[in-house]
């Protein structure tokens, strides 16, 4: 097969994708890498040789990569994921809106254009968890406890675009990452960003049946194949306060080859991301639908130690 990596500077010398595109190298597989962020892009050229069999994209939030996948798409081309599915995901605001529609158990979200709109969230709602809508990798999270604390906030947020402001969810200062590749889910534990503690490191963790369910139905919602979730373990239950198409599959055993794997299986699909003018993402779904959970991914999480 040949495939086509959209990976931005952010990530050109990450494990991941870089190990994924050696071990498919390694396998007889042709990929080519293009770097959206540091290219001159003939958007109206790219397209046109349709040379490729899928588009990967590992590229930060907001940049061009996105855009690039989207082309990929718009002309017939196989993506993994499929765009509009990352789209949604990837603007905080819309993936809260899509997940309760979906029946996920995820916090009230507010979302704001400009950060003195914060203002007019009840005092009730606090403490608040305040980030970007196109963050990633933990960037510009805040804990703002008082509205008095927001006022001293806003001249760091005003660079920040839309915000997104969710309730915060008790918990015990880590927070529970599912990783889903292949059809299996593989659960770490990890400290949250909102408590740093260096003593607390990353590591595999039995997987829950109730955790995997709300991970599946997470990837039925969204429309993802490879992604991760974030979850806390609220007082009331699990809550899902992230979801991340692509993600760096950490302690994920044989991650490289799992989703060299997973990314062939996509690519070999036929009718691509535009065979299907309404995706999953695009649906309007029932809340609370259960979703099967796959026999392999919970033995995968329980024998997780």
């Amino acid at each position: 097969m040949r495939l086509c990596f959209l990976v931005e500077e952010h990530y050109r010398h990450d494990g991941m994708p870089n190990e994924v595109i050696r071990q498919l190298t390694a396998w007889g597989h042709r990929v080519d890498v293009l770097r959206p962020g540091g290219s001159l892009l003939r958007m109206t050229e790219l397209m046109d040789a349709g040379t490729h069999d899928a588009w990967v994209l590992k590229t930060v939030s907001g940049g061009p990569g996105l855009t690039l996948l989207e082309a990929a798409a718009a002309a017939g081309a196989t993506t993994v994921n499929d765009a509009r599915s990352i789209r949604g995901v990837r603007d905080k605001a819309l993936a809260a809106a899509i997940g309760r529609t979906g029946g996920l158990p995820m916090p009230q979200t507010y979302a704001v254009a400009r950060p003195d709109l914060l203002r007019e969230i009840p005092a009730a709602q606090y403490p608040l968890v305040v980030k970007p809508a196109d963050g990633s990798s933990g960037r510009g999270v805040h804990l703002v406890p008082s509205p008095d604390r927001l006022e001293a906030l806003l001249p760091a947020l005003a660079a920040e675009g839309m915000l997104i402001a969710q309730p915060y969810v008790p918990n015990a200062g880590t927070d529970v990452k599912v990783y889903a590749v292949g059809g299996e889910l593989f659960a770490t534990e990890r400290c949250s960003p909102l408590h740093p503690d260096p003593a607390v490191r990353e590591r595999r963790i039995p997987l829950s049946a109730e955790v995997a369910a709300i991970a599946a139905q997470v990837g039925a919602v969204y429309g993802l194949d490879l992604y991760g979730v974030d979850v806390l373990l609220g007082p009331d239950g699990p809550v899902v306060v992230d979801v991340n198409d692509f993600p760096s599959f950490r302690q994920v055993p044989d991650a490289a080859a799992r989703v060299a794997r997973a990314v062939l299986g996509l690519a070999s699909r036929t009718g691509g991301a535009a065979a299907d003018p309404a995706p999953s993402v695009c649906r309007p779904r029932p809340r609370a639908v259960p979703v099967p959970i796959p026999v392999q991914a919970v033995r995968a999480g329980e024998a997780a130690l």
